[in-house]
């Protein structure tokens, strides 16, 4: 197919799905690591926490989610009487998967006197036995609101849990769960490209290992690292998060040069395999089919909602 071609297929499917969302009073949330394409159709562009306080508050009658399972699933928990779809329900999650939840039960169940805070990013399952939700964007003021003889197991992501540790200063009992993409940079080829661009900032998102938060000049959620771009007065970045989170930092400044971090092997180029599952075409077909629809058993959706819930309570404060 040669590039017209592929130009005027790629308009018509989003004119089509742009039709189809009008017809059918949907929605389309997407997160900022998904295809660029994808992103620049998406009735709301956000990260975990702005997508779900999003699909908290939609009076949409069908949700399609450009995301990952776990953020679809936290959408049909929030909107237990409306359809939620996913393009591709094998759009799963590394991080989410290092949690079973029966391995996590068991765990629980050795730990009877923690407070359980999990990371957004995890099964339904796994939320329904957890006392509170958090994102990166709210996880060290959740933390730091509980009281401080409390005490706290944080699940799934180590590397959020272990940055939260040196902000607030509290114990926290993790569980060693991490995220592919955020465990695979490389502190020696981040520094060897900072060194070829002297004037660049290093920015990281949480998830990433220890070392390479230490060599970041700003660290801070998706949508947090994408304010401090448009804040910061430096021209070039060096990205250590999902390069999908580049097309919106350009499209906001583009007069700035954003970088990828590079990972230990291969190209700079840090992808979630599972975020770019989503294709336009499979929004297309999942919009006229309704399908893949998420399903959740109601009593798996209450149980998830309240610590969820408390999640999008305390943000409020």
């Amino acid at each position: 197919m040669n590039k017209l071609n592929k130009l005027t297929t790629e308009e018509s499917l989003n004119s089509s799905i742009l039709k189809l969302k009008k017809e059918q009073n949907a929605i389309l949330l997407a997160h900022y690591y998904q295809d660029p394409t994808i992103q620049d159709i998406a009735d709301f562009l956000g990260d975990s926490l702005e997508l779900a306080k999003q699909a908290a508050r939609t009076n949409a009658d069908l949700l399609i989610f450009a995301g990952v399972h776990f953020m679809a699933e936290t959408a049909k928990i929030l909107n237990p009487n409306k359809v939620v779809l996913l393009p591709d329900l094998n759009a799963g999650c590394s991080l989410a998967d290092s949690c079973p939840s029966n391995v996590f039960n068991y765990f629980l169940s050795l730990n009877p006197q923690h407070l359980v805070i999990s990371y957004i990013n995890c099964s339904a399952n796994v939320k329904s036995l957890s006392d509170i939700i958090c994102t990166s964007a709210n996880a060290i003021n959740i933390t730091n609101i509980l009281p401080l003889d409390q005490k706290i197991l944080f699940a799934p992501d180590q590397n959020l849990g272990k940055y939260i540790i040196s902000k607030t200063g509290r114990d926290l009992l993790l569980w060693p769960g991490s995220c592919l993409v955020h465990e695979t940079f490389s502190e020696k080829r981040i520094l060897e490209l900072h060194i070829k661009y002297p004037d660049a900032e290093i920015i990281a998102h949480p998830e990433c290992e220890e070392s390479i938060l230490k060599c970041a000049n700003f660290i801070g959620s998706t949508t947090a690292l994408l304010k401090y771009v448009q804040t910061s007065s430096t021209k070039i970045f060096i990205v250590a998060t999902e390069k999908g989170i580049l097309h919106e930092m350009q499209k906001r400044e583009a007069k700035k040069l954003f970088l990828s971090a590079p990972a230990l092997q291969g190209c700079s180029c840090n992808e979630c395999p599972f975020m770019k599952i989503n294709t336009t075409k499979k929004l297309y077909t999942a919009l006229i089919n309704h399908s893949p629809k998420i399903e959740l058993e109601l009593d798996l959706i209450y149980k998830a909602l309240l610590p969820v819930k408390r999640m999008l309570d305390l943000s409020a404060r």
